[in-house]
């Protein structure tokens, strides 16, 4: 079918890593992962990586974090008094907490850090502040 371009639906393996190796996600034990170029539903670099590679092609990009999660932004942490927290709630670091914003969407956040009297959410992508290297490989342009 020749090379993938905006509008074509694709499938390709992939494995991301950080900057010291360590594998953050892979489709190697599973099934490629399927989207439509063009879509937004992939990274805007990782999309744009993806373009004008042929069935069998592998190759490996370096995202900024830019064009990734972005940067940190300290200010989407913030501290909670727990009395403010639902009394069956028994938070620990790491554990990812849905909350609403003042707008009444819905968020992720995971729990930065837990003292006696308060807990500190971090809103950022855990992704964010970090520049990613995927290794591709396509397997077929639909």
């Amino acid at each position: 079918m020749g090379q993938a371009k905006n509008g074509n639906k694709v499938k390709l393996h992939f494995t991301g890593k950080l900057d010291d190796g360590t594998v953050f996600a892979s489709s190697a034990d599973s099934e490629p992962i399927e989207f439509t170029l063009g879509q937004h539903e992939i990274l805007p670099g990782l999309e744009e990586a993806v373009e004008g590679m042929a069935i069998g092609e592998s190759r490996t990009v370096k995202i900024p974090s830019e064009q990734a999660y972005g940067q940190r932004r300290e200010d989407l942490t913030q501290e909670i008094p727990k009395e403010h927290l639902p009394a069956d709630l028994a938070p620990e670091v790491g554990q990812q907490l849905r909350i609403d914003r003042p707008d009444g969407e819905p968020v992720v956040v995971s729990v930065a850090a837990v003292s006696d009297a308060t807990i500190t959410i971090d809103g950022n992508h855990p992704l964010a502040g970090q520049d990613l290297t995927f290794e591709l490989e396509m397997v077929e342009i639909l």
